[in-house]
């Protein structure tokens, strides 16, 4: 008998805030993480930009969680998961 298969979504899911919404269906979304510097040890703070598709009507501000996707334009590659309260 052959086992069952069970698939796993192993796409990653991120928390953002929403910086920029002018364009439809899609939203940018900046990311911000903590990082240790290898040599000096002090906190630096990374900011990084994602494209996120969504069918929300999402305003500047807005606390989002984007989840990897496959590849839905040229520089749209997320899509917005929920919006946080």
């Amino acid at each position: 008998m052959k086992k069952e298969e069970k698939k796993t979504n192993k796409k990653r899911e991120i928390n953002g805030v929403v910086i920029s919404n002018s364009m439809s269906k899609v939203v940018r979304v900046q990311v911000d993480t903590l990082e240790s510097h290898p040599v000096y040890k002090k906190i630096v703070r990374r900011k990084k930009v994602f494209f996120a598709r969504t069918e929300k009507d999402l305003n500047i501000g807005d606390k989002v969680t984007i989840r990897e996707s496959r590849p839905l334009s040229k520089n749209v590659r997320w899509i917005v998961v929920e919006k946080e309260k």
